[in-house]
C-alpha cells in the first residue's frame, strides 16, 4: 500500500482530476460496458505499472464519484444493505467503498483499498466496482 493518500476527487471538482485518471477510469468504463472483464482489469494493472496503487485507488475513487455524482455532506449516507454480512467479499467491498465516497470519508476508502491488496481480493473488487459502476449509469439512462 503507498504511503498516506490523500487526494480526494469529487464531481465538482472533477476538472481537476489528472486528465490521465480520467483516461483510466473511462478505459475501465468502457471495458466493463462491453463486458470485457480482462480488459477491465487489464486497464487497473496498467494503471499499477505505471502509477503505482495509489494510481489504482485514484481511478477506484473516480469511479465511485461516477456512481454517487455530488455526494451529500459528510456522514449523511448510511450504508443500506439487506444481506450484506452475507454478500460475497468483492459485493461488501464495493458497498462499503462507495458508502465512503459518499460520506466523504477517504480514509475508509484508502483502509478498504489496503485491505483488499493485502486479502488478495483487490482485482475481483475493482471489477466488482467497474460492474457497479455502468449498472448505474445504465440505470440512470433509463
Amino acid at each position: 500500500m503507498p504511503d498516506r493518500l490523500t487526494w480526494r476527487p469529487t464531481v465538482p471538482q472533477v476538472t481537476d482530476v489528472p486528465d490521465q485518471t480520467l483516461a483510466d477510469a473511462t478505459a475501465v468504463l468502457h471495458s466493463a460496458l462491453t463486458g470485457d472483464g480482462a480488459a477491465v482489469v487489464g486497464t487497473f494493472d496498467a494503471v499499477v505499472d505505471r502509477s503505482g496503487l495509489a494510481g489504482a485507488y485514484t481511478v477506484a475513487w473516480t469511479l465511485a464519484a461516477t456512481m454517487v455524482g455530488d455526494p451529500p455532506p459528510p456522514g449523511a449516507c448510511a450504508l443500506d444493505f439487506p444481506g450484506i454480512d452475507e454478500a460475497g467479499y468483492d459485493t461488501r467491498w464495493v458497498a462499503r467503498f462507495v458508502s465512503a465516497y459518499a460520506n466523504h470519508d477517504a480514509d475508509t476508502g484508502e483502509a478498504l483499498f489496503g485491505a483488499a491488496v493485502a486479502d488478495g481480493q483487490l482485482p475481483d473488487c475493482l471489477l466488482t466496482l467497474a460492474g457497479s459502476a455502468v449498472a448505474t449509469l445504465r440505470s440512470r439512462a433509463g
